[in-house]
C-alpha cells in the first residue's frame, strides 16, 4: 500500500471521504474475520439482550433506548442481533454465525487482533498526514451486514451520534474485510456534504424518560440522486459530517466491516449528552502509541 499523498488528503477535505484501496493486506483483513469468527463461537446470548438492531428512527429510539444493554457497551465487546433471528427465548431461529448485525464497541480497546489493526503504523501515519495532534478512539464496531437480511442504514452524518464542540473533530476509518459492491450493501455518500453541519442528533434521555437516548432535530430529505455508490475493497475514511448510507444487502454474500472511529481531542469538548461516554475503566485511548 502506497504512502498516502497530499492530492488525496485534499481530496478528503473537498469531498468527505477518501478511498483507499487495499489499505490493509488480505492477511490482515482475513485475521479480523478468523478473529471474529472465534468470538462470535464462544458468544453466548445474556439473558437481558434479547436487542434486534434497528437504524429506523422510531426503533432506534425504542430499542436502543430501551437496552442499557446498549449504553453501557461503549467499554465493553457485546453483540446486537438483526431483527427476526432470535426467538422470544432468546434461542436462536438461524446460524448463530449468521445472526449477528454487529459486534461493539471496544474491540479496539480489549482485543488484541483489532487494537493492533487500530494502532497499526499506517493507522498511525495516515492520522499524521491528515493533521491529527491527539486523537483518541472513542468507538470501534465489526458489522456484518448478513446476506439477505442486512438491513439499511438510512442517510445519517456519524456526528449526530458522536457529537463534538467544535465540530469536525470525528473521523471515521471503514475497513472492507470483503468487497463491499452494490448487491450487498456498500456505502453511498453525498461528496461535499460535510460543509453543512448537522442537523439531528441522538442524546441520552433525562433520567426517568421511557427511552435511554432521543433524537433531537430530524434528518432533512436528502435527494437520492446525490448519493454516489463506493464500492470497495479497502479503507473509507469518512468525516464525522459526510452524509451517506448503505442500503439492504440483497446479495447471498456478507459485507464484513471492521470501522473505528477517531476524535481529534486538542481543544475540543466531547458532548456529555452523547449515548457513549468514556469510563474510568476505559478513557478514550491515544491512536498514537
Amino acid at each position: 500500500m502506497a504512502s498516502v499523498t497530499q492530492q488525496q488528503i485534499q481530496k478528503f477535505h473537498k469531498d468527505g471521504f477518501l478511498v483507499l484501496e487495499q489499505f490493509f493486506s488480505a492477511e490482515e483483513c482475513d485475521s479480523m474475520r478468523s478473529q471474529i469468527q472465534r468470538i462470535v463461537a464462544e458468544m453466548e446470548v445474556p439473558p437481558h439482550c434479547r436487542t434486534a438492531f434497528s437504524t429506523r428512527q422510531e426503533e432506534q429510539v425504542q430499542e436502543q433506548g430501551s437496552s442499557d444493554y446498549f449504553l453501557t457497551s461503549g467499554d465493553k465487546i457485546r453483540f446486537f442481533f438483526e431483527k427476526g433471528v432470535l426467538d422470544e427465548k432468546g434461542n436462536f431461529l438461524i446460524p448463530k454465525e449468521k445472526s449477528v448485525s454487529k459486534i461493539g464497541h471496544a474491540l479496539h480497546a480489549y482485543d488484541p487482533v483489532f487494537k493492533q489493526i487500530t494502532h497499526s503504523p499506517k493507522v498511525q501515519e495516515l492520522g499524521r498526514k491528515l493533521g491529527l495532534e491527539r486523537p483518541v478512539v472513542v468507538q470501534s464496531m465489526y458489522i456484518f451486514k448478513q446476506p439477505r437480511i442486512g438491513g439499511e442504514v438510512t442517510p445519517h452524518q456519524d456526528a449526530s451520534f458522536l457529537h463534538t464542540e467544535p465540530l469536525g473533530r470525528i473521523l471515521g476509518f471503514w475497513i472492507a474485510l470483503e468487497d463491499a459492491t452494490q448487491e450487498n450493501g456498500c456505502l453511498w455518500f453525498i461528496p461535499g456534504s460535510h460543509t453543512n453541519g448537522i442537523t439531528r442528533r441522538m442524546v441520552r434521555a433525562p433520567s426517568g424518560a421511557s427511552t435511554c437516548v432521543e433524537f433531537v432535530g430530524s434528518e432533512p430529505a436528502y435527494d437520492d440522486k446525490q448519493f454516489i455508490p463506493l464500492p470497495i475493497s479497502g479503507l473509507i475514511l469518512i468525516h464525522g459530517e459526510v452524509v451517506h448510507k448503505s442500503e439492504l444487502n440483497s446479495s447471498e454474500s456478507s459485507r464484513h466491516v471492521f470501522t473505528f472511529h477517531v476524535m481529534e481531542a486538542k481543544g475540543t469538548t466531547w458532548s456529555k449528552e452523547n449515548w457513549l461516554q468514556p469510563t474510568p475503566e476505559l478513557p478514550f485511548p491515544s491512536l498514537y502509541t
